[in-house]
């Protein structure tokens, strides 16, 4: 068999691996190279469109694309409009608040945002964290104008925080809100919601300020004598509607609208139902007056200091984190579905600073939804314009229309919120977790249940925390096999993994499938040291030649930090006293590099026993007999 050299990798200066190494880290998708080679005016028009997307679709967007997002955008907002006012009710927020939440934001997006089917504004679980974290503190219904200042000052810290993860290029860090972690946390706060509609539902004046699942059923066990006949039949009424026009929808996406405009005439409905009955006196509640106009401006309302900061700072972290987890989702699935890409860093830049804005003009934290993003991807929305004929929607809204939901009951509401999240329920995706992988649904238990009974943010805490000690785990116990040779070929695999690959006598054959650092060194040393004398008693028994080579399979070690040369060090020490010879196979340039660098006497870095395959490394160490002693 012919050998093949192992060369020295090409001589880099530590100022240019610094350079690769930052830019693999933090621009991997080398948003620079479009500049390159460019005359200045190239670079200043698609710099521009860089940090306005808008700028890229607009000169080339025709009346027939406008057609497209004026129905798709009157869509949604007929489905953001409801939604709006029950979700800054979930938030307990003034309902006002909602829509002014669906009007500035989606305009923001329009300009910095680079979906196509995103559509924006306030969601049911980032108003369910929102609301439950700073009611904590602070009661909605004492001191309801600080709640709000703290709502609007926890908006603007998440938008600071989800800007700041753009803008430094650090959006890895809400990778660790894995997918087994999410859809555990999705559904427990979806239950953790529709528990909460009980109150609504069923007409119960006194409810408890918990987010548990027991306090939550010992509150509406505990005052059925509140519990409103009229307010029940009207419940159920809409919600069996509601359930069954988004049925209807998922079986036949052709008729998205039905579910689209169902909450809306819902709430038209009911409205009307209570006017003309009077059922306001006959004990079902309404939002009652709303306030008309605009956003007004609160960037006064903001409170960067005193006693709050503390919680408004870590509640705009958490709900920065998962509004952000959420509309990034969205956005790709949307992205993949119709083949154009989405850049996350630029997602979480338009996000943040759509917040930012909005907690300056009476907005809550907002992000996209996967609810009306189907909905909008549904009615053939082919540009973010539809955002903006959504937000021109609300605007009329609130200039116009808010005297009509005066008697708009809370039950419908309640209706509209339960049949919004139960969609975050994903069984089949459960499942298919369970079919991949027992400790991700360990995990996803963890957190459905740690939201459940405990707290929204103490479930993602937990879930969080198990999904850092997998990967510690995978870090410090790493991968590690005993490779065989498959008969009749220059292959070679995993023992364990197929029966058929038989040890070649004389040889112990390892691989080692990551990088060798300070987290994982001792444990590869003791594996190793532990492997070299079960073989060694296996040769003895099966009365083979002694152990006389130890081949280290090098192709997955990315990388070693000064204990993982330690490591291969004291290898060589080991396997020397034993008058077996080390030898490698394949290492990559960076560990090859560095280990040439710690081997200044030549003692294991030596060019004959260093080798691209194993078959060549096999081969060639056969023919030269047993290795002389090094000690």
């Amino acid at each position: 068999m012919e050998v093949h050299k192992v060369v020295a990798p090409p001589h880099k200066s530590t100022v240019a691996k610094l350079k690769t190494r930052l830019k693999e880290t933090f621009f991997p998708d080398d948003p620079l190279r479009q500049f390159r080679g460019q005359p200045n005016r190239t670079k200043l028009i698609r710099a521009a469109q860089y940090i306005f997307p808008i700028l890229q679709w607009c000169p080339e967007y025709s009346f027939t694309l406008l057609k497209s997002d004026v129905v798709s955008g009157l869509t949604i907002a007929s489905l953001a409009i409801p939604q709006g006012i029950s979700y800054a009710k979930l938030a307990n927020l003034p309902p006002i608040v909602g829509l002014y939440s669906s009007f500035v934001p989606p305009l923001v997006y329009a300009v910095l945002g680079s979906s196509r089917d995103l559509a924006v504004g306030p969601v049911s679980i980032a108003s369910l964290i929102l609301g439950s974290m700073l009611r904590q503190q602070v009661s909605p219904v004492d001191n309801p104008l600080l709640f709000l200042q703290l709502a609007f000052s926890s908006t603007f810290f998440a938008g600071l925080f989800q800007a700041s993860l753009g803008t430094l290029r650090l959006g890895f860090i809400i990778d660790f809100l894995s997918k087994a972690t999410l859809i555990g946390f999705m559904g427990g706060a979806a239950i953790i919601v529709s528990l909460q509609q009980l109150k609504g539902l069923l007409g119960i004046t006194h409810f408890t300020k918990q987010m548990s699942v027991v306090p939550v059923l010992s509150s509406v066990f505990q005052h059925t004598n509140e519990w409103s006949w009229q307010t029940i039949v009207m419940g159920v009424c809409f919600l069996l509607f509601l359930l069954a026009t988004r049925h209807l929808s998922m079986k036949k996406p052709k008729l998205f609208w039905v579910s689209a405009g169902a909450p809306l005439l819902s709430v038209i409905v009911c409205t009307l139902l209570v006017f003309v009955f009077r059922a306001d006196h006959h004990g079902i509640s309404v939002i009652g007056k709303l306030q008309e106009g605009l956003n007004p401006p609160s960037w006064n309302m903001l409170q960067f200091h005193g006693s709050h900061l503390a919680l408004v700072a870590k509640t705009g972290l958490v709900t920065g984190i998962v509004s952000l987890t959420e509309g990034i989702a969205v956005g790709r699935t949307f992205a993949a579905l119709k083949n154009y890409h989405v850049d996350g860093n630029k997602e979480m830049i338009a996000i943040g600073l759509m917040n930012v804005v909005g907690s300056a003009t009476s907005c809550y934290v907002t992000t996209g939804a996967f609810s009306r993003s189907a909905v909008n991807n549904n009615a053939g929305a082919k540009t973010a314009v539809s955002n903006i004929v959504m937000s021109v929607t609300v605007m009329v809204t609130l200039l116009f229309l808010m005297p009509l939901f005066e008697y708009t009951p809370n039950v419908v509401l309640g209706a509209i919120i339960v049949t919004a999240v139960i969609g975050l329920i994903d069984l089949p995706a459960a499942c298919q977790i369970w079919k991949i992988d027992k400790f991700d649904f360990l995990v996803m238990l963890c957190a459905f249940f740690g939201v459940i009974f405990l707290s929204v943010q103490n479930g993602l805490a937990i879930a969080v925390g198990l999904s850092l000690f997998k990967i510690l785990m995978q870090v410090t116990r790493p991968k590690m096999v005993i490779m065989g040779n498959i008969p009749g070929t220059d292959i070679y695999r995993d023992l364990h993994h197929y029966k058929e690959a038989q040890r070649i006598p004389g040889f112990l054959v390892l691989s080692i499938e990551s990088p060798v650092n300070f987290a994982n060194s001792n444990y590869l040393t003791e594996r190793t040291s532990r492997w070299i004398e079960e073989c060694e008693e296996e040769e003895a028994q099966e009365k083979h030649s002694s152990l006389q080579f130890l081949i280290l399979e090098m192709s997955a070690v990315s990388g070693v930090d000064t204990n993982g040369v330690s490591f291969f060090k004291e290898l060589k020490k080991t396997t020397a006293k034993k008058d077996i010879e080390l030898v490698f196979v394949n290492p990559l340039s960076e560990v090859m590099e560095k280990l040439q660098r710690a081997d200044e006497q030549k003692e294991y870095m030596r060019p004959e026993f260093l080798f691209l395959t194993v078959a060549e490394a096999v081969a060639s160490l056969s023919l030269k007999g047993p290795p002389l002693n090094n000690v």
